[in-house]
Formats: C-alpha cells, sequence, structure tokens
C-alpha cells in the first residue's frame, strides 16, 4: 500500500473541513464550523508555522495530518508537534496511519526538524501503540501543560 500525503492547498477547504469535523466528533473536541476554517485557513495558505497533509487522492482525502513547528534549543533547532492525525473509520487498521507516521519524518527531516512531538490521550491504547510502533517515546520526566488564553 501506498499513502500518498499531499500538502493541501487552499482549494483543498472544502475536502478539509468535513474530516475535521469528524475527528473533533471523535475527540469530543467543541468547535463551530467557523472556528475550524479560521484555525486550517492559514496553513492552507502557507503559514510557516504550520502544514495539513491530506492522506491519499487529493480530491477524496481518506484522512489528514496537521503538523505545527515551533524552536527547540533542547533539540537543536526546528521542532515540530503533530497536532491533529485522522483517517476515515472505514479504512482504518489497513496500515495507513503507519505509513503516514513513516514518510511524514523523512519528509520534515529533510526540511531540517529535528524532534517530532504528539500528544496522545492516556485512554487510547491503540493510539500509544501506533505511536510506539512508529518510534515516539514518552518522555520519563515531562508531560505536556496547557494554559489556554
Amino acid at each position: 500500500m501506498t499513502t500518498a500525503l499531499h500538502l493541501a492547498r487552499p482549494e483543498h477547504i472544502e475536502a478539509l473541513l468535513p474530516l475535521v469535523a469528524a475527528f473533533h466528533e471523535e475527540a469530543a473536541i467543541v468547535q463551530s464550523e467557523e472556528m475550524r476554517r479560521a484555525a486550517i485557513q492559514p496553513l492552507l495558505d502557507g503559514s510557516p508555522l504550520g502544514a495539513v497533509y491530506l492522506i491519499g487522492p487529493r480530491r477524496a482525502p481518506i484522512g489528514y495530518i496537521v503538523v505545527t513547528f515551533g524552536w527547540s534549543v533542547e533539540f537543536g533547532g526546528m521542532d515540530a508537534f503533530v497536532d491533529e492525525l485522522y483517517i476515515r473509520r472505514a479504512v482504518r487498521g489497513r496500515g495507513i496511519a503507519t505509513e503516514v507516521l513513516s514518510a511524514l519524518p523523512l519528509a520534515l527531516g529533510q526540511a531540517g526538524v529535528r524532534a517530532i512531538h504528539l500528544e496522545v490521550d492516556q485512554d487510547n491504547t491503540a493510539a500509544q501503540k501506533l505511536y510506539t510502533r512508529s518510534g515516539f517515546r514518552a518522555r520519563d520526566r515531562y508531560m505536556l501543560m496547557t494554559r489556554k488564553l
């Protein structure tokens, strides 16, 4: 199986938003369509702060992954954060997410990214296994903390 990753562009917004809405529904993220559109659009317009990749065919994607960028002194340069990863329920279990998580580090590494981070629900053991198989490790002394503004 070859899972194509395509950098999403402004013309992909209408194909992307239903996928984001489906992910948010599954993850119990409450957000209006207007807020989703406002959060995604700058990334499609070329913001240097992140990117959205469509998974599968551009016209009928089967999923998406959002990656945001930062800087880490500890890791020696640019780092990335997998903000959202979603695969349509009907095509899960076929190794698609594994392929995405294998291809993404190669592409980001070539662009100078030194580390990729993500967070996973503590109760989502299936996702934890996927991420562990893909080379992600929990950091023993650290936990993600957030302050909403």
